[in-house]
């Protein structure tokens, strides 16, 4: 039932892309949102003693999505590194579907929780993180 509710948020919001805020998913819930929502985004098996994560890239590896989780496998934090040249339709896609709140910083309330994003620009990419509010 609480896919169902998230989904029919998500169609509600027209988020397109790959905003999605999947703070509080499960491992098997992510797999399977992924797996049916963006077949352009491969799994990609990783293996790190310090921390879980899932990592997604698409096929010509201009974005990487990272789902950290925490030890119940629930994930704590999204990460999403893109290309450069994307950052402009990613900034137009957060300002349609979130509330702006300073200089590249959106809250996404949901829920009755707030959910930080914020992207920073790199060297070669951009990066965007969405966590909790503290």
């Amino acid at each position: 039932m609480r896919i169902i509710a998230l989904f029919a948020v998500l169609i509600l919001t027209g988020i397109s892309s790959y905003g999605q805020n999947l703070v509080g998913y499960k491992y098997e819930e992510i797999r399977k949102y992924m797996k049916q929502n963006h077949t352009d985004m491969n799994y990609n098996k990783v293996s790190n003693s310090k921390f879980k994560y899932l990592k997604y890239t698409n096929g010509s590896d201009s974005q990487t999505l990272l789902f950290f989780l925490n030890p119940d496998s629930v994930c704590s934090s999204v990460r999403m590194i893109c290309d450069m040249g994307l950052k402009a339709e990613k900034e137009n896609e957060f300002n349609s579907i979130y509330e702006k709140t300073g200089e590249n910083k959106w809250i996404d309330r949901r829920s009755g929780n707030d959910y930080l994003i914020e992207l920073k620009d790199e060297k070669w990419s951009c990066e965007i993180t969405i966590e909790p509010v503290k």
